[in-house]
């Protein structure tokens, strides 16, 4: 015998009757041996509980209330039956609408509803949606039988939510299905006093109607039928990723109904538990998925965790001082003097210090808790020895579930791990020794991230999703995307890693999706017919409240007001990759500001391509750093673009022709006097000289410049150019004297001895820099390790192409380190 229980939402309208008749004509042809269950019709027990608000506070648009209730199954039985059955049905549902209609009359007219009088409302739910699709059963030739579960449970008179006479009701339900071989189709939610008053089971009460007839006649197996694919790994509304749990034990459900998941409610599971009956919960819009089978069988080879969920509202409350050490029954008294202000603890927590004791509650209860503990403890408190109770409010449960975790080791350690690479902070931890369950508390704004973190480190750690945030869609960061589309197969294939992009903006539109941005459509004219006017503020507000998992924010610009937001984003436990120089080469201390955040909130602040665009010069020389090697000196070009200038810079050429086109490549800065001046060339100097570990700032970089004053002074970069032109015999004589000499012009940096210098020097063939051709860059270290044959890293220095790919290369790390 099996006992199938389908919900309100199965039964919400005549065509998903029709759906739950298919389904149950397939195990009638079968030759199933089964019985049935219903709930009213979805929204149904709703409106009845309305019905009796109104009435009790009398207000006559309960009888509105009631045409809607009474039409609705009027109207549902008018689409399901033929005539033959119509008028039968009708009959039936329009008796009980005139004894509803009476009871109704009877509330308004005492301006009250008592606990009793509302059990015999709601009863009506299920009596309707019962008789009707026993009907529509027995239309379609299914041999049914309605069956009023007040005939055979009894219950105690605590309306509202009885307790069921198990004895008694197991008696009746065997007796009532020895007699009686035809298809019981049977009322969920309701029972019956021993003296014939109706009653109600509580939240859940159709699917523990189901459980308590399985247990009754020991069926083979209970099937919850509802609008989901059975129990999930999270809650999909929070985890999209999340899929249903093929098998799990009656321990693994009973832990997930408790941190709420919704398709299974506690006390459905007691009687099952007790006559080991497994349970399945199945889909009534998907008959054909199998859903999730509940027994107490436990596999060791499957997932250590089973589940993630969280209670997303709790307060902690903690009991704390010196003089609970070594006490004995300081905790029967709090939790004594809570139980009797019947308060529920949801969560509970002590170091081995004695010192405190935190538990966890609703928040509606919190203030009552905390006076009830300090009523208890007034003597101690008024003597010192127990401090007033802390009480701490917007604070979350999040827990991971399996009976296997007991056999995993480092399951705890994965944990951990993943809400630390995400900013999130622990505020309490709490395990059994069971090891079923792994309970943290957090911060409530931090619920969903810490959901989506931990589902993805234990069911999905075989693939990183990191969710990229970026402005700037200039060349460089058009390139970037380029480069990430093409690579989005090789990553997941390879490296196990998917970027998710999310945010977008330029200097015009930002867009923010958190399903994500697809950058195998238009992206660009996405931006443009979807995006809002950008405010950088508004971009880095949602990115944050957003809250997501993995997150990383690409800054492409050279805008100091988009680095202005470092801090935070940083802070916000957000990474950061950016060729933008702004903030590293800003102040000393804003620069060691930047970095101790990124350290403090766990995240990377990654800026290599700040100096050598693709180029490895900032990772080269901290790895001689970190393996103890010592730096002596540092030598380079720094600058792609005037490396480009000055190569290109030959007999027969003009200076200012060769810098209008470097600029249209895209290897100068927006304005190209940043490279021409040493500007930019003295920021990539001082980041190296910090990342040494010198505490300089800019004005302690000698720059001997190039341009000429006119060239510097003019207004804007327009004016600059048609300077330049005037300059370009200038800039001709300097090339013809290097030349003469058989040298080439190079602007060389150095740093060596705590000094650093910037200038246009004239080298021969004994430098290798002479041998710089495009835009390649060179930097020389020159180390204790390396002193005799210096180390070189050489290679293009602009760029967006080159630029792209190096932050492409810290997305990665960036993607890695989170893995």
């Amino acid at each position: 015998m099996k006992v199938l229980k389908f919900g309100g939402s199965s039964v919400a309208t005549a065509e998903r009757i029709k759906g739950v008749v298919d389904i149950l004509k397939s195990y009638y042809v079968q030759g199933t041996h089964f019985t049935v269950v219903f709930s009213a019709l979805g929204g149904t027990t709703d409106w009845l509980l309305d019905m009796g608000g109104l009435a009790a506070s009398g207000n006559e648009d309960y009888l509105v209330k009631f045409d809607h209730f009474r039409q609705r199954h009027i109207a549902t039985i008018d689409e399901l039956f033929h005539s033959d059955y119509r008028s039968q049905v009708t009959e039936e549902v329009e008796r009980n609408a005139d004894s509803l209609r009476n009871l109704l009359q009877g509330i308004y007219l005492l301006k009250e509803a008592s606990p009793k009088t509302m059990d015999l409302v709601l009863s009506f739910g299920e009596r309707n949606a019962t008789f009707i699709v026993t009907h529509a059963l027995r239309q379609m030739g299914v041999n049914a039988s309605f069956l009023d579960a007040r005939r055979i449970i009894v219950t105690d008179s605590h309306f509202g939510s009885a307790a069921v006479a198990f004895e008694t009701t197991y008696a009746n339900i065997r007796r009532h299905y020895d007699e009686h071989p035809e298809i019981q189709v049977v009322t969920g939610f309701i029972g019956s006093t021993e003296d014939g008053l109706t009653t109600t089971l509580g939240r859940g009460g159709s699917d523990y109607t189901a459980a308590i007839i399985a247990a009754g006649l020991q069926a083979s197996l209970v099937e919850i039928w509802t609008d989901v694919n059975g129990v999930l790994t999270a809650d999909p509304r929070l985890v999209k990723k999340a899929f249903t749990i093929p098998a799990m034990t009656y321990a693994e459900a009973m832990e997930m109904s408790h941190f709420g998941a919704k398709v299974i409610y506690p006390p459905t599971l007691q009687p099952v538990l007790r006559a080991h009956i497994p349970m399945a919960i199945r889909n009534t819009f998907n008959p054909s998925f199998l859903g999730t089978y509940i027994s107490d069988q436990t596999d060791p080879g499957e997932h250590a965790v089973k589940g993630i969920s969280s209670i997303a509202k709790i307060s902690l409350l903690t009991l704390s001082g010196g003089g609970m050490f070594g006490v004995p029954g300081t905790a029967a008294r709090l939790f004594g003097s809570l139980a009797q202000s019947s308060i529920n603890v949801i969560l509970i927590t002590q170091g081995s210090s004695e010192y405190a004791i935190s538990f966890a509650i609703q928040p509606a209860m919190a203030q009552k808790a905390r006076l009830a503990v300090e009523q208890e403890f007034k003597y101690e408190l008024a003597a010192g020895l127990i401090d007033p109770v802390k009480v701490e409010e917007e604070l979350a449960v999040v827990a991971i579930i399996g009976e296997n975790m007991r056999y995993r080791p480092g399951i705890a350690g994965r944990l951990f791990q993943a809400l630390g690479k995400n900013g999130i902070n622990v505020v309490a931890i709490a395990q059994g020794s069971s090891e079923l369950n792994i309970s943290v508390v957090i911060a409530r704004q931090d619920e969903s991230k810490a959901l989506n973190a931990l589902h993805d480190a234990f069911f999905l750690s075989d693939t990183v999703e990191l969710h990229l945030f970026m402005v700037g869609t200039g060349l460089i960061g058009s390139a970037l995307l380029q480069q990430i589309a093409k690579q989005a197969d090789y990553l997941r294939d390879k490296h196990d890693l998917e970027i998710k992009l999310v945010g977008l903006a330029n200097s015009r539109r930002m867009l923010i999706n958190q399903e994500g941005i697809s950058l195998q459509d238009d992206w660009s004219g996405r931006l443009m017919e979807e995006g809002e006017p950008t405010t950088l503020a508004a971009f880095v507000h949602r990115m944050k409240s957003l809250n997501l998992p993995n997150a990383i924010f690409v800054d492409n610009t050279a805008d100091p007001k988009v680095a202005a937001y470092y801090e935070a984003i940083l802070d916000a436990s957000i990474s950061i990759s950016t060729p933008n120089k702004i903030a590293t080469s800003s102040f000393y201390l804003q620069y060691q500001r930047l970095k101790t955040i990124a350290n403090r909130r766990g995240v990377l602040f990654l800026y290599e391509t700040n100096v050598g665009a693709g180029l490895p010069v900032i990772t080269t020389l901290n790895d001689l750093i970190n393996s103890g090697d010592e730096i002596i000196s540092i030598e380079g070009v720094l600058s792609g673009s005037l490396s480009f200038i000055l190569n290109s810079f030959t007999e027969g050429s003009r200076f200012s022709e060769i810098v209008r086109e470097a600029k249209r490549r895209g290897f100068t800065e927006p304005d190209p006097r940043e490279d021409l001046s040493g500007a930019d060339v003295r920021r990539k100097l001082l980041i190296l000289a910090r990342e040494t570990g010198l505490p300089m700032e800019s004005s302690a970089i000698e720059i001997e410049p190039i341009l000429p004053a006119a060239c510097l002074q003019a207004k804007d970069v327009e004016t600059f150019f048609e300077t330049l032109v005037a300059a370009d015999t200038y800039f001709e004589d300097l090339r013809q004297k290097a030349a003469a000499a058989g040298k080439v012009l190079r602007m060389v940096a150095r740093l060596s001895a705590g000094r650093a210098s910037i200038g246009l020097q004239e080298v021969g063939p004994e430098s290798p820099f002479y041998y710089l051709s495009g835009s390649d860059n060179m930097i020389v270290f020159v180390t204790g390790r390396y002193s005799d044959r210096p180390l070189v890293v050489r290679g293009p220095g602009a760029g967006a192409e080159v630029t792209a790919a190096g932050i492409f290369a810290e997305i990665i790390k960036i993607g890695n380190f989170l893995s």
